[in-house]
């Protein structure tokens, strides 16, 4: 039976004083994107409120794996994309939540996606997120009342590489914001690869990691 990805898709297209624009970042979605294709899953979108979403870095099309997503199934299904309410996470074998900044707006306190990531987590499937993806598992609560990510190795874009790029338009700082809540944070230089699995927790800290994340999530499906 094929394995099933569900990929959790931001709605938000701008962010910050200045309104900067934002989306999904094309190679934190296209390359996942790729690894899960090659590997024969059934791949779902779905966004927080239905709406279609949008795609930031799509200068970076000339890259294969990010030209295939744009003109091959990738982005025509993630332009559909449901409702995430309206969607039954329970039949996934893995939920995978691409970075850009557009998480940072809308994920931080999403009730229904914290809920879907604590029962996809608990229930033993696997839970991925890339650059600023993991800011889905903020706020992410066990039954046990612990957060998710207390005591879990993981990454997300890091306070070297904001301080770079877009600290004055993100709301808080995300590697601080997730070292508060237990996590064991690990990073490497900016904007080199850097994918962790801690058990069924796959998350990776920048663009160039997103392969590596795609490939771990493979890798434990299989």
């Amino acid at each position: 039976m094929k394995k099933k990805i569900l990929i959790i898709v931001s709605n938000a297209n701008s962010i910050g004083p200045n309104n900067r624009r934002t989306g999904t970042f094309l190679p934190e979605v296209a390359h996942p994107y790729a690894e899960f294709e090659n590997a024969g899953f059934q791949i779902d979108f779905a966004s927080l409120t239905g709406e279609t979403p949008y795609l930031d870095a799509l200068n970076l099309a000339d890259d294969p794996d990010n030209l295939k997503f744009l003109t091959g199934d990738g982005w025509a299904e993630m332009q559909k994309a449901p409702k995430l309410n309206d969607v039954d996470a329970n039949i996934y074998d893995a939920v995978f939540v691409p970075g850009g900044l557009a998480p940072m707006v809308d994920m931080p306190e999403n009730a229904l996606l914290k809920k879907v990531i604590a029962e996809t987590y608990e229930r033993g499937a696997i839970v991925g997120a890339v650059c600023h993806g993991p800011v889905s598992l903020l706020n992410v609560k066990l039954s046990n009342g612990k957060y998710l990510i207390d005591g879990k190795n993981i990454t997300s874009f890091s306070t070297e590489e904001e301080n770079m790029y877009a600290k004055a338009d993100v709301p808080f700082d995300l590697q601080t914001a997730l070292t508060e809540q237990g996590a064991i944070f690990h990073t490497t230089e900016p904007w080199l690869a850097n994918s962790i699995a801690d058990g069924n927790l796959v998350t990776g800290q920048n663009p160039a990691s997103a392969k590596g994340v795609g490939e771990k999530i493979v890798s434990l499906l299989n």
